[in-house]
């Protein structure tokens, strides 16, 4: 792996982003950018506002739901060992989930419901259709009867902090006694999909997320540095969370998220944002999809299972219907896929994720390129700092 001279083009996007450090927009970040073997990795800035510990290349980052394309790729491998098909129904092994019904309108009472035309199926996971997920209109996760009785169960259906107190059969079976919102396959609808599969991938593989992720995809791929916990020792190497206070408007450390949750397994491993991870582990599995599943010259996925994933599965008016979430993307299996010409990419195709702690990873097959910036700022992803980086890179 070659880590050159930083090129002009490099060095733009290094100095923008030391400038939004300089400016105490951020704490710090690593950026990295690849195309084949020339690796650029830039660490810039501190861990903490106001703190001496550099970023480093090896720094461990929440990468949130950059933690969603992994669980895609773990439901593919599943469909190519037949331990899964794409149009099973998800009840075959989430019996909980059976006979849940369909809200007759979003905002009304629980019971009134209609019957579900079909059976949710495990494509209708990974497009994100099953027909649950985060309301933004007329505001974000408003005080319908359904939003509400998620909350007192406790399912933290769409951010991770605080995190469920229940293990994944016990929030299988709590979230079962929710209807819900649309029709199966008809809408696409952020974040509650990756929870629900999550739990489906491992009862399918036999064995917990951890572990099946360990086995099948951070281990052959060398990602010793990914997981859903930190060892003791690499607790210090996890940055300060920050978000903006809309009440001061200062960038806060928040007290969410802490390196001691970090410390031991989670009670509900999150295939939706449960992963801290490094810039190089994450090169490693963007690698896998960009070599269409292949690692070193081991074939790890199938060409028609990287093809399904990074492909658009959306209909445009189901992508319409994303807002400001999809923002007007396509989705492939647990990631975003373009379909037009943008500022980053004139080309469609480009594909990867963000994760909502601040981070973020694009592939775009056309370039051969690989750009990912890792931060713990939220305001990265929504002050122009992500937009600035994608067209940089």
């Amino acid at each position: 792996m070659a880590h050159s001279t930083t090129p002009t083009g490099a060095r733009g996007l290094v100095t923008a982003m030391a400038a939004r450090v300089a400016a105490a927009e951020l704490p710090g970040l690593v950026t990295l950018v690849a195309r084949g073997d020339d690796v650029h990795v830039d660490p810039i800035g501190t861990l903490t506002l106001g703190g001496t510990a550099p970023m480093r290349r090896d720094t461990v980052f929440r990468i949130g739901s950059m933690t969603k394309p992994v669980l895609g790729v773990a439901t593919m491998m599943l469909v190519e060992d037949d331990r899964l098909a794409l149009d099973d129904p998800i009840d075959r092994l989430l019996p909980e989930l059976a006979g849940q019904a369909v809200l007759r309108r979003v905002d009304g009472p629980l019971d009134d419901t209609v019957p579900a035309r079909r059976p949710t199926t495990v494509e209708d996971l990974l497009t994100f259709r099953m027909g649950f997920g985060l309301i933004f209109e007329p505001s974000f996760q408003p005080p319908y009867p359904v939003v509400t009785a998620a909350r007192e169960r406790q399912l933290r259906i769409g951010p991770p902090d605080p995190r469920t107190p229940h293990d994944p059969d016990e929030w299988i079976r709590q979230f079962g006694t929710l209807p819900l919102l649309h029709q199966p396959g008809e809408r696409w609808q952020y974040d509650s999909a990756a929870l629900v599969l999550g739990v489906l991938v491992a009862r399918a593989a036999g064995q917990s997320l951890p572990d099946y992720f360990r086995t099948r995809i951070f281990e052959p791929l060398g990602m010793a540095q990914t997981g859903f916990s930190l060892p003791a020792e690499d607790l210090d190497r996890l940055p300060g969370y920050y978000a903006t206070d809309p009440e001061t408007g200062a960038l806060t450390e928040q007290k969410s998220s802490t390196p001691g949750e970090w410390a031991e397994p989670p009670v509900f491993p999150s295939g939706a944002a449960g992963l801290v991870s490094t810039a190089d582990d994450y090169l490693a599995f963007a690698r896998l999809l960009l070599h269409r599943g292949v690692h070193r010259g081991e074939r790890l996925l199938s060409e028609r299972s990287v093809e399904l994933i990074t492909t658009n599965h959306l209909t445009p008016e189901q992508i319409a219907g994303g807002g400001p979430v999809l923002d007007g993307q396509g989705w492939g299996y647990c990631l975003a896929v373009s379909t037009g010409s943008d500022e980053a990419s004139p080309v469609p195709g480009r594909y990867g994720w963000d994760g909502g702690y601040g981070t973020s990873w694009f592939n775009d097959p056309h370039r051969d390129l690989i750009a990912i910036a890792l931060t713990q700022t939220v305001d990265f992803l929504f002050n122009g700092g992500l937009t600035e980086f994608q067209r940089l890179a």
